[in-house]
C-alpha cells in the first residue's frame, strides 16, 4: 500500500518578476517500509520535494498524499498534526535544544501528544535503547559529539513511533566512522518497525544503502531504480 503519492507535481518560487521552478511534473509512489533516497546536485529539488511530503511547504500545481491526506488541501493545524503524529524528521544541523539534556530533547517530541509522564518515560528510554544512548541521558548537546548529537536526533524522530522519517543530508556533518554507524542504525530501525525513511542526500556513503534511489535533475525525476546493495 502506497502512503506517499505524488501526482504531477510542480512547485514554482517567486523570483523578480518572474518564478524559478524547483519541481516540475514528478510523479512518485513510496510504500510503507521503504528506504529510498533523492539524489542529485544542489538545486535539483530534492530538498523542496522532502519538504512538501513533510508538510512544510505545499505544490503549486498537483498533489502530494500523504498518509491518505492532501498536502495542499491540509489547514495550518492539520499539516502539524500530520507531522505530530506521522512524520519524523532528521537534518544535517541536529537542531537539538541546547539547554536541554539528551533526555529531554527527545521527550520534547512528545510533550503535545495526549500520554502520561510514565508513557514519555518509557517512549523515550526506548527510543535511547535503540540509539545506544541510555548512558548519556543528562548530557547537553555540547558534551557530545557529532556522532551523537545526530543519534539524538535520530531517537527524537523515532520517539513517536511515525510512519515515515525524512532525513535531510543526515551524514553532512560527520566522519565516515559515524556516518556509516548513523545509516547502520537508521536501517535496523527501517527493517524492524516498518518505517518509511526518505532521505535527501547526495552523499555516496549514504546511497549505499538505499533500497531505492530516485535521481533528481533541474526539478525533473531523471531515473527511478531499485539499488544493488554494496555495502
Amino acid at each position: 500500500m502506497d502512503i506517499i503519492k505524488i501526482e504531477n507535481l510542480v512547485k514554482n518560487f517567486p523570483v523578480g518578476k518572474g518564478f524559478f521552478t524547483a519541481l516540475n511534473d514528478v510523479n512518485l509512489n513510496f510504500g510503507k517500509g521503504e528506504f529510498a533516497g533523492f539524489v542529485g546536485p544542489s538545486g535539483s529539488g530534492k530538498t523542496t520535494l522532502l519538504n512538501i511530503i513533510g508538510s512544510l511547504d505545499t505544490p503549486s500545481e498537483g498533489r502530494a498524499i500523504v498518509m491518505d491526506k492532501s498536502v495542499s488541501e491540509l489547514t495550518h493545524k492539520q499539516s502539524a498534526k500530520l507531522r505530530n503524529e506521522h512524520i519524523g524528521f532528521i537534518f544535517q544541523t541536529y537542531n537539538l535544544l541546547p539547554v536541554y539534556n539528551v533526555y529531554e530533547n527527545v521527550e520534547f517530541s512528545l510533550l503535545l501528544q495526549k500520554m502520561s509522564g510514565s508513557e514519555r518515560k518509557k517512549a523515550v528510554m526506548q527510543a535511547l535503547e535503540w540509539v545506544g544512548l541510555t548512558d548519556k541521558i543528562k548530557s547537553k548537546p555540547n558534551m557530545l559529539s557529532g556522532g551523537e548529537c545526530q543519534r539524538v536526533a535520530i531517537a527524537r524522530s523515532m520517539v513517536k513511533k511515525p510512519q515515515i522519517v525524512l532525513a535531510d543530508e543526515p551524514t553532512a556533518n560527520l566522519d565516515s566512522k559515524n556516518s556509516h554507524h548513523i545509516l547502520q542504525t537508521m536501517k535496523k530501525l527501517n527493517e524492524e518497525l516498518n518505517v518509511t525513511f526518505l532521505f535527501a542526500t547526495h552523499d555516496e556513503k549514504v546511497m549505499k544503502y538505499l533500497n531505492r534511489i530516485v535521481t533528481l535533475e533541474d526539478g525533473k525525476v531523471l531515473s527511478d531504480k531499485q539499488n544493488n546493495l554494496k555495502l
